[in-house]
């Protein structure tokens, strides 16, 4: 990552400071990530989100995506 030098114009330093930051913080994750919560009636298109993972609250599981389905961690079947 490029660092925000001299020659950065003032009203963008603070900006790409705390853009910088965040990134640093997402490569590198001191403490657990927060999962996306929906019923499984409101889960988002599979296709939309492959190898993503979120929580299922109805059914207290994780689910992840394979590009078509939600599938369950628990027994491995789609939602």
């Amino acid at each position: 990552m490029t660092p925000i030098g001299p020659e950065t114009p003032p009203a963008l330093r603070g900006l790409l400071a705390e853009l910088a930051e965040a990134v640093r913080a997402w490569r590198a994750p001191g403490s657990p990530t927060p999962l996306h919560a929906c019923l499984a009636a409101q889960l988002p298109n599979a296709a939309d989100w492959r190898h993503g993972l979120l929580l299922v609250t109805d059914l207290n599981i994780l689910a992840h995506s394979d590009g078509s389905n939600w599938i369950r961690q628990d027994t491995g079947a789609a939602i």
